[in-house]
């Protein structure tokens, strides 16, 4: 007997320093791919691009046409007051320089415009083909040596120094952005532990978590060829941290719990991990189906951002459920410090504002119920305020050079088109399909570019500014009119992301509702609930969303929505949000198990829940707000609408209204389940669950 539980002893010391060693080896296996994960990031338009349009096409099949895919720019000199002829000269020489260090697909050639202050000369390089850092390398360069002085301003704008604009923003997201929500995570913890040494044990794993599933995340890339952008792996981050976060929160707010009551950590670990296992895992599987169903989307950015997005969270899930219980248990209880729990001990009795939260609810739950519906639709009616699509040149919250070219150019050249249009025809209807273009209503100019494997290039000047309306018509002509040919460039680009986004919508957002509401079904064992909480979740997204409409344009400046804000915040919002449901109606179906009446059911997962959902909830939304901090228009509406109906759903619809509905709705709840029944015989499972 003695030999038994020596060797069970030393077999509970022994587990933790496995689990640690198995980590160890793990991430020195995912060391060398985790650190080449940036080198095969791409921001790339053909990365974003919808995968079946024709903006998609054109790209493709440039980067097959002799020299490969070409880098086009537009230098814009400009002064007030006119210019003279110095700065033709000046332009002139700089253009020379230009043209003898770069390999140019024509001759620069000078667009002057009406009022004499503006001139802009397009110019195109193969240089680069599809190399990203050689075109960052071209555009830099090019705008080294076109340079303004005394009073003569020199932009270089155009698709690819936009897109070196963008490339420089993406890349310098990573350090920031890690650093940024590794330090607001790291003080939310602080607070909400009060201790000088706990913080630093979630913090560090979710740390690792996010270093292994960046490793993941180039294996995805190498073996399946998953894309992954500068936004996708940022958001991946995101999800580590906060979704981890969370996880952390609820399994030490459940370690602590049983310390009091179990004398060995080891022991009180183990019964911890039985409590709250199934639901995190519940939820973590919630949250992974949900971004899986992006899989489905024909945009390549929002395919790409579900497999990322999983491996996050799954990543999060591993390390939170093996290595943060392994160095709790190694750390003993003194990683408490100074409100350490002690065996035996009681925590002090103090008023639980959630208790008083559930009282109010429980008291008139029809009326908080309804009330709340109706701030909620209320809020909702702001998504009418929303601006419209989001145009390129406004995608940045500073001004980089190549918008300040495009504002310069919008100035000088109303009415006109400053940015070609690409059309790709086959060879032998190239003629053809050059005559249709010029009698294509909209169309200024058409010119034959480069040609080779069955296709030829023609550069197309609409007659309308970029993005407009009358430019937007003038491409939507051109595809009709052009049979067996593409349409690209920019503007076509925006158009069918546009499009795309709202066919995503379509497919998607009823996958997601579907998968989780299936989830749902099977671990509460009820309908009624799980429509309880994905309706709970919808209406939040419809708020957070008219929240974002009433602040968007009035209070932040911002001149239109990006055209993918709605699904992507739907998803995260969806997934996110069912999590938080998750640990309440876990927690009251047990309540219920264990004999208490409906009623004290859900008063009493509100009071001892509601402390751990708070603090998961304020974490993740201050891991996606840290996003409105990044200088991408895109990024900043993302995180708003996401952390708002994050807070919403934690203070607002699971205090209040979820718990009103099921103290109104009682044993109906859980129907068709056993549940649902009044009690006749009691109810018992095959195995009664620990309180989560």
């Amino acid at each position: 007997m003695g030999a038994a539980r020596a060797w069970t002893s030393r077999h509970r010391r022994s587990v933790p320093w496995l689990v640690l060693g198995l980590w160890v080896v793990v991430l020195a296996i995912a060391s060398p791919f985790a650190a080449k994960l940036a080198d095969v990031q791409r921001d790339r338009a053909v990365d974003y691009l919808p995968a079946s349009a024709d903006s998609t096409q054109v790209a493709k099949i440039q980067e097959r046409l002799p020299g490969g895919a070409a880098t086009e720019m537009v230098i814009v000199y400009h002064r007030d007051g006119g210019l003279t002829a110095k700065d033709r000269a000046t332009a002139a020489e700089q253009l020379e320089r230009i043209a003898g260090a770069h390999r140019l697909t024509g001759e620069p050639r000078g667009v002057p415009s009406e009022d004499g202050t503006t001139v802009m000369y397009p110019v195109a390089s193969t240089e680069p083909g599809t190399d990203e850092k050689a075109r960052d390398a071209l555009v830099g360069d090019v705008r080294d040596i076109a340079r303004g002085a005394d009073g003569l301003s020199v932009d270089v704008g155009g698709e690819g120094a936009l897109a070196t604009d963008a490339s420089e923003v993406y890349n310098s997201l990573g350090g920031p952005l890690l650093y940024t929500t590794a330090a607001v995570v790291a003080l939310l913890l602080i607070l909400i532990y009060r201790s000088p040494f706990l913080w630093l044990v979630p913090l560090a794993v979710a740390g690792l978590a996010d270093y292994l599933s960046m490793g993941v995340a180039y294996g995805l890339n190498q073996g399946f060829g998953t894309s992954v952008s500068g936004q996708s792996s940022g958001i991946m981050t995101i999800l580590v941290f906060g979704a981890g976060t969370d996880y952390a929160l609820l399994l030490v707010s459940r370690y602590r719990e049983e310390l009091r009551r179990t004398e060995r950590p080891y022991d009180a670990m183990t019964a911890a991990l039985r409590g709250c296992g199934p639901a995190v895992l519940a939820s973590s599987g919630t949250v992974a189906a949900g971004l899986l169903c992006l899989l489905a989307a024909d945009l390549n950015s929002s395919r790409g951002m579900g497999p990322l997005g999983t491996v996050g969270v799954l990543c999060a899930l591993v390390a939170m459920l093996t290595l943060l219980p392994a160095l709790l248990v190694l750390l003993g209880r003194r990683v408490f410090w100074p409100l350490v729990p002690r065996y035996g001990s009681t925590p002090k009795a103090r008023r639980s504002l959630f208790a008083a939260m559930g009282s109010s609810a429980g008291r008139r739950p029809l009326t908080v119920l309804a009330g709340g519906a109706v701030l909620l639709g209320a809020l909702a009616l702001g998504a009418l305020n929303l601006p419209g699509g989001l145009k390129q040149g406004d995608s940045f919250t500073s001004e980089p050079d190549a918008v300040a070219a495009m504002k310069t150019l919008a100035a000088a050249y109303p009415g006109h088109g400053t940015q070609p249009l690409t059309v790709i025809t086959p060879t032998d209807r190239a003629d053809a399909t050059l005559a249709e273009v010029r009698r294509t209503p909209g169309v200024d100019s058409a010119e034959r570019g480069r040609g080779g494997g069955g296709w030829t290039e023609l550069s197309v000047t609409a007659g309308a500014p970029p993005q407009s309306a009358g430019e937007t018509a003038t491409i939507e002509a051109l595809r009709d009119r052009l049979d067996g040919s593409y349409v690209g460039g920019p503007s076509a680009e925006q158009l069918d992301l546009r499009d795309t986004n709202a066919r995503d919508r379509l497919i998607v957002v009823p996958l997601v509702l579907v998968s989780v509401l299936l989830i749902l079904v099977v671990l509460l064992r009820s309908l009624v609930a799980p429509l309880l909480l994905v309706a709970a979740v919808v209406a939040v997204w419809g708020a957070a969303l008219g929240i974002g409409g009433l602040v968007f344009g009035p209070l932040f400046g911002f001149e239109g929505t990006d055209p993918g804000l709605g699904l992507l915040s739907f998803v995260f919002l969806v997934a996110l949000g069912v999590d938080y449901g998750i640990f309440l109606m876990h927690r009251m179906r047990e309540e219920s198990l264990n004999g208490a009446e409906p009623v004290a059911a859900a008063l009493t997962a509100l009071r001892t829940t509601g402390g751990v959902i708070a603090s998961a909830g304020l974490v993740l939304a201050a891991t996606f707000a840290v996003l409105t901090s990044m200088p991408l228009v895109q990024l900043v509406e993302l995180g708003f609408v996401i952390a708002v109906g994050v807070l919403l759903d934690t203070f607002l619809v699971r205090t209040y209204l979820v718990t009103s509905a099921s103290v109104a709705l009682r044993r109906r709840v859980w129907w068709p389940g056993s549940l649902s029944r009044e009690p006749g015989t009691p109810v018992r499972p095959e195995r009664q669950p620990e309180p989560v």
